[in-house]
């Protein structure tokens, strides 16, 4: 009897232990099945995968969710809530500018929806657009005051113009508001903290919060990247390039190898680290062309590692042709300054310290070219001097 008891136990752990995006397909799998011919269930099962995706960066679930979707928009084209899908989609996929045509679409059809401003505001801010990022945000948060979604994004923004503790105080808030058993979401928010406590140098504060977030997801990708690069700054490299090496197991993207690549070299294991920039210079420039692509991290090696900075420069200045964010400006001015162009390397770079980003790195590059340049770049070096 104990015996059955045990196994009839153990047989319930896996719809214990699924996640919620897990347990969210469960759910939509159910509805479709009930009732095939109601297409909101298909937008239900999309938007399902796609939380997946974000859980596992496994973009496979991308393509579910688009197969998903033709059939919700095969009952009826263009729905609204299957193109709420389809921007989040765009989104993860890193088609900003089609996100952004999208989501425009949908705010002048239904102007109060607070979803759609954040999906406004998440493209605008990718292609740089940060004054209409900020909007848009402004309105989620006018229309339905202290909503998570609006938190997460006012405090990113705030991050981008410098303001790190006002950024930690509107994610904690964020984090304080979210359910308990959304484990993702407030896995993500964890880690967001621990980010922005790197950012202001403080590291036990910020390895508080990465392992918080590895103890609510376990081997949670954006996590392991973060506790990374806390390591890295605590000098532990060897520890790094394990956490590095364990979330590219998790998530096989090219930038994540760049990270175990840099940890590698850091760490003097020389060998090992050639190798893997070999392999990441390999997938990297597969997916260079499309729109989800690891080009900074592309420019990085180029510059910094292979010192080839003619290739550097041409892959920065296709992706500045697509967006001008805060970090493309910094790679296409850091490529800029490693082909000896110092004076168009201090422009660019201008640009990027103009929205009051404080990224270390960032301004390591700033600073560098302020060097180079010498006298000619003094607003960048009186802008330095500001931070």
């Amino acid at each position: 009897m104990k015996k059955r008891v045990i196994a009839a136990l153990f047989s319930m752990l896996p719809a214990f232990a699924a996640t919620p995006a897990e347990t969210a397909i469960r759910k939509a799998q159910e509805e479709v099945a009930k009732r095939p011919d109601y297409g909101p269930s298909y937008n239900a099962l999309a938007m399902a995968y796609a939380r997946r995706a974000r859980e596992t960066s496994d973009v496979a679930f991308y393509g579910k969710a688009e197969e998903t979707l033709k059939q919700s928009f095969a009952m009826a084209p263009d729905n609204y809530e299957g193109l709420k899908v389809r921007t989040w989609l765009l989104l993860g996929r890193h088609e900003f500018g089609k996100a952004r045509e999208v989501a425009s679409k949908l705010n002048r059809q239904t102007p109060d929806d607070v979803t759609v401003y954040g999906y406004l505001a998440d493209s605008n801010a990718e292609l740089g657009n940060y004054q209409e990022a900020v909007d848009a945000v402004q309105w989620m948060l006018n229309l339905r005051p202290g909503n998570v979604p609006g938190l997460t994004r006012a405090a990113y923004l705030r991050e981008l113009h410098g303001d790190i503790e006002g950024a930690i105080d509107l994610m904690q808030r964020a984090y304080d508001s979210t359910p308990y058993q959304e484990l993702e979401d407030r896995a993500w928010l964890l880690t967001q903290m621990s980010h922005l406590h790197l950012a202001a140098g403080r590291l036990p504060e910020a390895e508080k919060f990465s392992t918080g977030a590895l103890g609510v997801f376990a081997d949670y990708h954006y996590a392991l990247g973060t506790l990374g690069q806390i390591r890295l700054a605590q000098k532990r490299y060897d520890e790094a390039v394990s956490l590095f090496q364990k979330r590219y197991a998790v998530a096989p993207h090219a930038e994540n190898l760049f990270a175990v690549a840099e940890a590698l070299e850091r760490a003097g294991r020389h060998e090992e680290s050639a190798q893997a920039f070999a392999d990441f210079e390999r997938q990297a420039l597969q997916e260079s062309g499309q729109a989800d692509n690891a080009n900074h991290e592309l420019v990085a090696y180029y510059t910094d590692y292979a010192h080839q900075a003619e290739k550097g420069r041409r892959i920065a200045e296709s992706e500045i042709a697509r967006r001008h964010d805060a970090f493309t400006l910094d790679a296409y001015a850091w490529s800029l300054a490693a082909a000896g162009d110092y004076q168009r390397a201090n422009s660019e770079m201008q640009k990027a310290l103009s929205f009051g980003l404080k990224d270390p790195k960032v301004l390591g590059h700033a600073h560098m070219i302020a060097e180079k340049c010498g006298v000619d770049c003094q607003t960048v070096a009186a802008a330095l001097g500001q931070r």
